[in-house]
């Protein structure tokens, strides 16, 4: 069996924050590819059409470490290529990111409503990652955890890419307090505090999720904070961390929070409405620092609008 040797450093830069897609060539027993040009029209002609692809070849868009490399070019398995994709036209998201805390492993931030964590789909360089990236300098920065693109607040980054996988690990074992804050419907007759326990499931390509019947694996506790004109602020703390898990939980109850646009009805796609944003932030975070042993703990700055 062949070992797969650790990949050089890119030829190309970051672009806007993001970086080059790397591509290795496969394995190639029944000898299909003679050339560099014909793997890579098969690979992506389904995507972004052989024309595209030709083009980039054409034009020196797919790098080797030693320069441009060319369609013609012998196939040699284990090679190593990069490049950067077309980005997708992304309406800029019109809010700062604050800046909560920072040192030299790691970085967190106030990620505002309609920002997403990090590059997917059709939001590439409008993400947190990559404005950081670009506005900080620091392009080896990675968020340890997501945070949904329509809530705001709290969002831990590593700064440093060695000590990434120990600040994933807090997340994935539970082991960092999250609580958030909500602003929605009051209703007397829901009995608050209540601990939601239920099983969420979430289907690829369909917007919302849902609570159906089996084993729970979604646990929120709900509070009360204050309320007025028909609307109350509440504590929402997560134990689990499922898809859309408090928005779920709280329209469960009969608590939509204000301004969601899925829960309870998905609202029909168009242009973000950046003025009624989704009434949920991402209000603290605590922990035990894996590296100092030292107990940490952050609170936004930002305020939800819903109440007054």
């Amino acid at each position: 069996m062949r070992r797969r040797t650790k990949a050089p450093l890119s030829p190309l830069p970051q672009r806007d924050g993001i970086d080059p897609v790397r591509v290795r060539l496969p394995e190639d027993p029944e000898g299909v590819w003679g050339t560099v040009g014909a793997h890579l029209r098969d690979r992506y002609a389904g995507a972004i059409g052989a024309g595209q692809v030709e083009e980039m070849l054409l034009s020196g868009r797919f790098m080797g470490v030693d320069g441009p490399v060319g369609g013609d070019e012998p196939y040699t398995v284990g090679r190593y290529l990069w490049f950067h994709r077309d980005f997708p036209v992304e309406t800029p998201v019109p809010f700062p990111i604050g800046v909560v805390h920072r040192d030299e492993r790691i970085l967190v931030v106030d990620k505002p409503h309609f920002l997403a964590t990090m590059p997917r789909g059709r939001h590439v360089t409008q993400t947190a990652m990559a404005r950081l990236r670009r506005e900080l300098g620091v392009p080896l920065l990675q968020p340890a955890h997501r945070l949904d693109r329509l809530t705001a607040g709290l969002v831990l980054f590593v700064v440093r890419e060695e000590d990434r996988g120990a600040y994933q690990t807090l997340f994935r074992d539970r082991a960092v307090r999250k609580e958030y804050e909500a602003v929605a419907p009051y209703d007397p007759g829901v009995e608050l505090p209540v601990t939601v326990r239920s099983r969420i499931e979430k289907e690829r390509g369909v917007m919302a999720a849902r609570e159906v019947a089996g084993e729970p694996n979604a646990e929120s506790r709900i509070e009360l904070v204050e309320h007025g004109g028909g609307l109350g602020r509440y504590r929402l703390v997560p134990v689990t961390g499922r898809t859309h898990q408090l928005r779920v939980h709280m329209n469960g109850l009969g608590l939509p929070i204000l301004h969601d646009p899925v829960y309870p009805v998905v609202r029909e796609d168009g242009p973000e409405d950046f003025g009624r944003p989704l009434q949920l932030l991402a209000r603290t975070l605590e922990f035990t620092d894996p590296f100092t042993g030292g107990e940490r703990r952050f609170e936004s700055r930002l305020a939800l609008s819903g109440l007054g």
